[in-house]
């Protein structure tokens, strides 16, 4: 076999080399040693471990602008959602309802409309106001821009209004105790495609999209009905894992990533991660290049293979 990989030689084709685009799969900015986004988050551990405690965490780390929240359990964790400032109507209590996955694309259509309108304002508005400086007679204005632009209560001219300055709003969902749901099974094909275009979802006219990230918080990795699909699991960016008794589990977990590390590494690492009773093993597939590596206990601490 040696000798063969010897024998091999190429010859490079220049007109056929990979044009890379511009932009990255990962188009927002987060905190140095946070996670890229948008991303896709698995987080698995049993009842009581501190699933949805770590999951509140990182979206709280990462500043997300606009979390939406699917999970019957949303009263019982009411004081751990409210530190998200999640809004009454970004709360999906029924996760029976196989139709969530396209509410939540219209919540983030609807995030991208908006900005599309005040950028369009925007640009009629710097137009008006040059016109203004000008001192141009307000009978040369068109009306429907004076009545556009003219606050009645405020006796003045207004520019136009965007909850997040004109900037691209980073949105998550975090599903938590749906596992077994009608959402999970006969609602399992919706959620597969929301998983698979999560980051293009909210697309612009002229390029690029919102996306969204999304957070999975199930108490198992694998389960015979209503778990983490595998097209769920395909599409996992980071993985938040807690200590499990089920070697069959961790098992299926090494496989995941035995294309990272070899299944005795990952061993040495998750005996490395889990310590105390609620540690967990950080796992971050994309790093950032300064990040010494995409493994940690907890998130507070890196474990250098």
């Amino acid at each position: 076999m040696f000798m063969y990989f010897n024998m091999v030689k190429s010859v490079k084709i220049k007109s056929l080399g990979i044009k890379v685009p511009k932009g990255s799969a990962f188009s927002y900015d987060t905190p140095t040693d946070c996670p890229k986004a948008h991303q896709m988050c698995g987080v698995i551990g049993k009842r009581g471990s501190g699933k949805s405690v770590s999951a509140v965490n990182l979206i709280e780390a990462m500043n997300y602008q606009r979390v939406i929240a699917v999970s019957p359990s949303m009263g019982s964790n009411f004081d751990l959602m409210k530190r998200l400032n999640i809004d009454p109507e970004d709360v999906f209590e029924d996760v029976d309802d196989i139709e969530i996955p396209n509410k939540i694309k219209a919540i983030i259509e609807k995030e991208r409309d908006d900005l599309v309108n005040y950028k369009e304002q925007m640009k009629t508005y710097k137009k008006f106001r040059k016109l203004m400086d000008e001192n141009r007679p307000t009978w040369s204005i068109p009306d429907d821009v004076l009545l556009q632009f003219y606050d009645p209560h405020r006796g003045d001219f207004i520019p136009p209004y965007h909850k997040y300055g004109g900037l691209k709003p980073m949105i998550a969902v975090l599903f938590d105790d749906i596992q077994g749901s009608y959402l999970m099974t006969k609602g399992a094909r919706r959620l597969n495609q929301l998983s698979i275009y999560h980051r293009h979802l909210g697309q612009f006219p002229d390029g690029g999209a919102l996306g969204a990230s999304l957070f999975f918080c199930v108490q198992s990795f694998k389960c015979n009905v209503g778990g983490l699909t595998r097209a769920i699991r395909g599409q996992m960016t980071s993985m938040i894992l807690f200590k499990t008794k089920n070697e069959k589990e961790l098992d299926d977990i090494k496989d995941e990533f035995s294309g990272e590390v070899s299944k005795q590494t990952f061993q040495d690492i998750y005996n490395k991660a889990i310590i105390d009773p609620h540690d967990f093993l950080f796992v971050d597939l994309h790093k950032k290049p300064h990040q010494p590596s995409m493994f940690r206990r907890n998130f507070n601490e890196y474990l250098i293979v």
